[in-house]
């Protein structure tokens, strides 16, 4: 008959004894003692993730500890081609609140020119959206041609529009400057 800690099929290891066993459980369980102690030390850890992820985001840096939706070297290579460039998307805000305190003016001049500005900002918008997605994915396509890039442009469109100063995860690259090869 052969032993079950030589056969292959067995776990490889023999059973620990029963004082063993008691032993190692107990030393499981040290920890927190009560039902609050244990929700205390949960709450902990789940505070020091949400910090060690702040910190990536304000940092831009560590894939480890950013949020899921940012990790990866597509979704770095995004947040770079985003900032690396001039985006119309990003001024939208801005030009809106200008369009809206003009609005508010009844001369006719400031109503033409709220509907000029406000056409020009909605097309420019528009066919800038349009260059950007279609060089984004003939570089993703290039550059990660075995990897998903499922997400990638609603991300990088999503990213468009928010003011540079305010991007989570903070821009790598400063506007104008070539891609760099850390993908």
């Amino acid at each position: 008959m052969l032993d079950k800690a030589t056969d292959a099929s067995g776990k490889g290891r023999p059973t620990p004894t029963r004082k063993e066993a008691e032993a190692a459980r107990k030393k499981r369980m040290k920890t927190p003692v009560s039902r609050k102690d244990q929700m205390k030390s949960q709450r902990d850890a789940r505070q020091r993730q949400r910090d060690r992820a702040r910190d990536a985001m304000k940092t831009g840096g560590d894939d480890l500890h950013l949020p899921l939706r940012e990790r990866g070297p597509v979704r770095r290579f995004c947040r770079d081609y985003v900032d690396r460039r001039f985006n119309m998307a990003e001024f939208l805000l801005p030009i809106l609140i200008v369009i809206l305190t003009f609005s508010f003016i009844s001369a006719s001049w400031a109503v033409m020119a709220v509907f000029i500005v406000w056409t020009v900002t909605i097309f420019g918008t528009i066919i800038d959206e349009f260059v950007m997605i279609r060089g984004l994915k003939k570089k993703l396509a290039e550059r990660f041609p075995n990897e998903s890039h499922k997400g990638a442009v609603p991300y990088s469109v999503l990213r468009t529009t928010q003011l540079r100063r305010f991007r989570l995860p903070k821009p790598q690259i400063k506007r104008g400057e070539p891609l760099k090869n850390r993908y």
